[in-house]
């Protein structure tokens, strides 16, 4: 069976590959701590499922959700907006339901991309930026992310050339993976060279209020306030703990809406709408769980870095998001891969390999503080013997590891 030509970049998937990694080591009898993924372990606040429980029973709600049907969600999201940010948001335009933010970045090239045609995206970068690109048949002209410049992108670097033929830039801040974050100063300025170049400027937000200062990173609208240029997208998962029940929302330029509204159209309908009254519950209701999920993610942070310190693998302290992105230590600064597979089955431990991110991400991996901050000083300790073995010139520890018991 011959498929089409655009499926070739998407045959192989680092993440695949540590998948397969992970299975091996659970048949050979491994007890998995998995740092790999992003899905949080904390449960979803009462007062969301009590939402979600009391529209079962309303038959109502289940039939097709189609756009007209979802009105109390986007008019609970522009106020939610409004609130957070000061923006004025239309819920009839400007604001579009989506079955995780994931699927709107996947399919907003198909509205915006003519075969050929470029998109910048940063390098490293969640991999779905690129997949729907690649299934857009459109060009990716990736943006290295480097800690000289803070993981943020150089404008100036893009040659006129690409720009001629370039029609969106997907950014991310708080990053993940390498947990930058973005001023209000910075988004003026790729508001400004998007505005300029005629490029639509998208704005992958899951990670907004996972932030470690007491205040939510800034929205893209914040310097785009007309939405001359840019559509945002925010996902549900990460501040509400809601990331099995799939539900996201674009905003931003009305036209940018109404071309993502024809292509999902044309794909699916909306999810069940008993979902959707957990999600107006969450965005209109007590937003003390959100600062409690924060807090949590916070105090596992300096667990992690602190357990790292003492074995001897310095890690900056990250301000923003749910993940560390640590550089890794000879002898594997040039094979993330090779580093991710090899721990984990030797001792259980999946980390995310940097290369699985793109090109700049090579020579780091990222670990997801998914776990209690007891399994993560377990996950810490059988990284120190890991590379006691692999690295010895590289453990230089204040303090010997302690010998952990979770997850044995």
């Amino acid at each position: 069976m011959q498929l089409a030509d655009r499926m070739a970049p998407l045959q192989t998937n680092v993440f695949a590959d540590m998948d397969r990694a992970k299975a091996n080591a659970m048949a050979a009898g491994q007890s998995i701590i998995d740092l790999s993924l992003g899905s949080s372990d904390l449960p979803t606040a009462p007062h969301v499922l009590d939402a979600i429980a009391a529209a079962l029973y309303d038959s109502s709600t289940h039939g097709y959700a189609l756009f007209h049907s979802t009105d109390p969600f986007r008019r609970a999201v522009a106020t939610w907006y409004e609130q957070k940010f000061g923006l004025p948001v239309d819920p009839e335009t400007e604001v579009l339901l989506l079955i995780g933010s994931q699927e709107g970045t996947a399919h907003l090239p198909l509205a915006l991309l003519n075969p050929g045609d470029f998109a910048l995206l940063t390098d490293p970068g969640y991999p779905s930026h690129a997949g729907g690109v690649h299934l857009a048949s459109g060009q990716i002209y990736t943006m290295p992310l480097l800690a000289d410049h803070g993981f943020l992108p150089q404008f100036q670097d893009i040659s006129p050339q690409v720009l001629s033929q370039a029609r969106m830039m997907v950014l991310s801040y708080p990053h993940n993976p390498t947990t930058a974050q973005a001023s209000l100063e910075f988004w003026q300025e790729a508001v400004a060279f998007c505005d300029r170049n005629q490029l639509v400027l998208v704005h992958d937000f899951p990670y907004g209020d996972v932030t470690y200062s007491g205040q939510p990173a800034p929205s893209v609208l914040q310097a785009d306030r007309q939405k001359r240029v840019s559509i945002e997208f925010f996902s549900m998962s990460k501040s509400y703990n809601m990331g099995g029940f799939r539900v996201g929302y674009a905003i931003g330029n009305a036209e940018l809406i109404t071309a993502l509204r024809q292509v999902k159209a044309n794909i699916d309908f909306n999810q069940y709408r008993g979902i959707l009254q957990g999600a107006i519950a969450a965005l209109t209701g007590p937003q003390d769980t959100v600062h409690q999920t924060v807090e949590t993610f916070r105090q596992r942070r300096n667990t992690c870095i602190a357990a790292l310190d003492r074995i001897g693998w310095a890690v900056p302290t990250p301000t923003a998001t749910q993940y560390i992105w640590a550089q890794l230590p000879q002898p594997w600064t040039d094979n993330s891969i090779d580093f991710g597979v090899q721990l984990v089955e030797a001792t259980g431990v999946a980390v995310a390999p940097g290369r699985g991110f793109g090109k700049a991400g090579e020579g780091y991996v990222r670990l997801a503080l998914v776990h209690p901050v007891a399994v993560l000083e377990e996950a810490v300790h059988r990284i120190a013997n890991f590379l006691q073995v692999h690295s010895p010139h590289r453990i230089r520890g204040k303090t010997p590891p302690v010998k952990g018991t979770v997850g044995r």
